[in-house]
């Protein structure tokens, strides 16, 4: 014969004994009788068809074997209806009840983590779907309506169709490995440029600071990063990605006559035709204190 459903009450009157550690004190917490606690607990060990708890020659009432195996899935139970109520509550709030956003593998990691931990505060019941992506990429999607939100670069920012609003710069600056050519003078035609290429097709045909005429180009920061320390090549970087490299002399900031690097914009971008919602626009404006990018 199968299980019956325990009801939710009978779900909190077993945790609240597991809690309380007795029948007597888990009366209390729920404001029953002692008697109503035992009934309550007899009713559901009949109806699961196992005990949960040895009452003889003890003073408390302990969980048995199956008894625990029992109280972890009430847990989950417990949880997942918990969840449930703050969901439906956070819909009829007006809340959104998931936050796409696309963020520009430029914006400091740090930063971006810092952000997210406060909005998973402050909006528990809001799911989050994340993607980091590079250049024109980020407005694509945006524009593509699989993102509300953007952090994007200048490229992505400028695209038609889209807001922006400004959220700090991240410096760039040139990289090698300490035992590449260009940390010892060598010339920069004769070396390998590292690049970071666009996913999508915003920016088919543009360049974005390359000088040299080789290159490799990669759709991935992280790559790039390995890449430039295992000395194939040289490049750009966010100061903030290679700052621990820097120190502990993985590599080294390249001073070059053609002085590549400099300053990259970072914008919070929606499409224009679209507002944001309320989880969405706080998300967007949390983003914004980060003040140091660099």
């Amino acid at each position: 014969m199968r299980p019956g459903t325990p009801s939710i009450e009978q779900i909190r009157t077993v945790l609240a004994v597991v809690e309380e550690g007795s029948f007597a004190a888990a009366g209390r917490h729920l404001r029953r009788a002692t008697s109503v606690v035992s009934y309550a607990i007899a009713n559901i060990e009949a109806q699961l068809g196992v005990r949960l708890f040895e009452r003889e020659g003890t003073r408390k009432p302990q969980l048995t074997a199956q008894g625990a195996a029992v109280v972890e899935e009430l847990r989950q139970i417990e949880a997942a209806l918990a969840g449930l109520g703050a969901r439906v509550e956070a819909l009829n709030a007006g809340l959104e009840p998931r936050v796409a956003v696309v963020v520009d593998v430029m914006f400091p990691s740090a930063c971006l983590a810092a952000a997210l931990r406060d909005f998973a505060a402050q909006f528990p019941a809001v799911s989050l779907a994340l993607r980091v992506e590079a250049l024109g990429a980020v407005a694509d999607l945006v524009l593509k309506g699989e993102a509300a939100l953007g952090v994007a670069g200048p490229l992505a920012a400028e695209q038609a169709g889209v807001e922006r609003q400004s959220l700090g710069e991240v410096e760039l600056i040139p990289v090698a490995a300490p035992d590449h050519p260009l940390a010892h003078g060598a010339a920069i035609r004769d070396q390998v440029q590292l690049v970071l290429s666009d996913r999508s097709t915003l920016s088919e045909g543009k360049e974005f600071s390359v000088i040299s005429p080789r290159t490799w180009r990669l759709g991935d920061l992280g790559a790039k990063h390995e890449l430039l320390r295992q000395s194939l090549g040289w490049g750009n970087m966010p100061r903030w990605m290679v700052a621990d490299d820097l120190a502990d002399g993985r590599l080294v900031e390249l001073t070059l006559p053609e002085a590549p690097g400099g300053r990259y914009p970072l914008f919070a971008i929606r499409r224009t035709d679209r507002h944001l919602g309320p989880a969405t626009q706080w998300l967007a404006e949390r983003l914004a204190f980060a003040q140091d990018l660099s």
